[in-house]
C-alpha cells in the first residue's frame, strides 16, 4: 500500500473523517453515458437596463421550463425538490453590493413554496450573517418563514470531509439543516482562480476556504465539491449573470461589471462554468484585456472537476448542450 493511501485509510479510521460515496440519483451521470449536458441561458432582450424584480422571475421561470421542458414553472421545480425536504439556497454575499440579487432569490423561495416546501424548510445561507446583510438580506432564524443566516450562525461538523488533497470541516448548514441545495452564484472573475461561479461557491460552506487557493485553487476547488456532505445534495446551479464581471474580482469592482441581465442554469457545475469562462473571455477580448491564460490565471479547475478522479461534468464543449432562451 502506498504512503499516502496508508495514511488516508488511517485517518479515516482513527478520526472520524468521511470518505467519498457515491451521488445520488439527482445528480447527472459522467458525460461519457452519450448525453450532452444542459446549460440554459435566459436573457433580457435588452441589454443595456438593469432588470428588475419581473423581469428577473421571467428569466428565471423561462430558464426552469427550457430546462426541465416544460410548459410551466411549478412542474419544473417539482422536477428538483420534493414536498418535505429541507432547501438550502447557497448565495454569494461576498462583495456586498455586488451579491447574488435578493429579486433572484426571493422568486426561487416562492416557486419552491409553490412546488410544495414549506416556507419553514427553505434557508438561504452563506458564509457570515454580515455578509448577507451587506447583500440585502434580512437575518432570520426562527419562525414558519423562509430563514436566513451564515454559518457563523451555527458552526461546522468536527470531524472532516475528505477527497484528494483537501481536508476541511463543512458547515452544520449542510450535514444537518439541507436535504437539497440550489446553488446561486455569480458569474465574474477571479484574480486567482480566474473564475468563480458554481464550483467556487462550495467553498463557502467550509471553515478554511483561504487555505485552499494555492495554485488558482486546482485542485482543491474539484476536490471540495466531491466532498461527500455537498456530492448529490446539489440539485440545481443558478447563475446569477444579471451584472457579471470580467476583471478585479472577486471584490466588488462596479467600473469592471457590466449588464448581462442573464441566468445561467444547470444541473452540470462543471459546464456551466465552463460556459460562463467563455462568456467572460468574451467580454475581456472586447474590452482589450489579455485572456486568462495570457495573464497565468485560467481556471484549471474546471479541466480538473471533469476528469476521471472527481466526475463532476464536462467541459467538453462537444459534449454541452446549450440553450438560449430570450424574454
Amino acid at each position: 500500500m502506498k504512503r499516502r493511501e496508508f495514511i488516508k485509510k488511517s485517518l479515516s479510521l482513527s478520526s472520524g473523517i468521511i470518505l467519498p460515496v457515491q451521488a445520488s440519483s439527482f445528480r447527472l451521470k459522467p458525460p461519457t453515458d452519450g448525453r450532452k449536458s444542459t446549460v440554459v441561458i435566459s436573457r433580457l432582450a435588452q441589454q443595456h437596463i438593469k432588470a428588475d424584480a419581473r423581469q428577473i422571475s421571467t428569466l428565471l421561470d423561462k430558464a426552469l421550463m427550457a430546462f426541465f421542458n416544460r410548459d410551466d414553472p411549478i412542474s419544473a421545480w417539482k422536477q428538483v425538490v420534493r414536498p418535505g425536504e429541507r432547501v438550502g439556497l447557497k448565495v454569494n454575499c461576498l462583495a456586498g453590493r455586488g451579491s447574488t440579487h435578493t429579486a433572484l432569490v426571493d422568486h426561487i423561495a416562492e416557486r419552491l413554496q409553490e412546488a410544495g416546501i414549506d416556507a419553514g424548510d427553505i434557508l438561504i445561507w452563506d458564509r457570515f450573517n454580515r455578509d448577507l446583510e451587506d447583500g440585502g438580506f434580512t437575518i432570520r432564524d426562527s419562525g414558519n418563514r423562509v430563514r436566513c443566516y451564515g454559518n457563523d450562525s451555527v458552526g461546522f461538523e468536527y470531524d472532516l470531509q475528505m477527497y484528494g488533497s483537501a481536508a476541511s470541516r463543512v458547515t452544520k448548514i449542510v450535514t444537518r439543516q439541507c436535504d437539497a441545495i440550489i446553488n446561486l452564484p455569480l458569474l465574474k472573475d477571479h484574480s486567482i482562480a480566474g473564475v468563480t461561479c458554481s464550483l467556487k461557491n462550495m467553498f463557502g460552506a467550509i471553515h478554511n476556504p483561504n487555505k485552499f487557493h494555492i495554485k488558482h485553487g486546482d485542485p482543491y476547488i474539484a476536490d471540495v465539491n466531491r466532498y461527500p456532505a455537498l456530492y448529490g445534495k446539489i440539485r440545481l446551479h443558478i447563475c446569477d449573470a444579471l451584472e457579471a464581471q470580467y476583471q478585479g474580482g472577486p471584490s466588488f469592482m462596479p467600473h469592471w461589471r457590466w449588464i448581462y441581465n442573464g441566468l445561467l442554469v444547470a444541473q452540470d457545475p462543471v459546464a456551466l462554468d465552463y460556459t460562463g469562462w467563455q462568456i467572460i473571455e468574451k467580454k475581456r477580448k472586447e474590452m482589450g484585456l489579455p485572456s486568462l491564460k495570457e495573464e497565468k490565471r485560467e481556471p484549471g479547475y474546471i479541466a480538473t472537476a471533469a476528469d476521471w478522479d472527481h466526475r463532476l461534468g464536462t467541459n467538453n464543449p462537444k459534449e454541452i448542450l446549450i440553450k438560449n432562451e430570450t424574454v
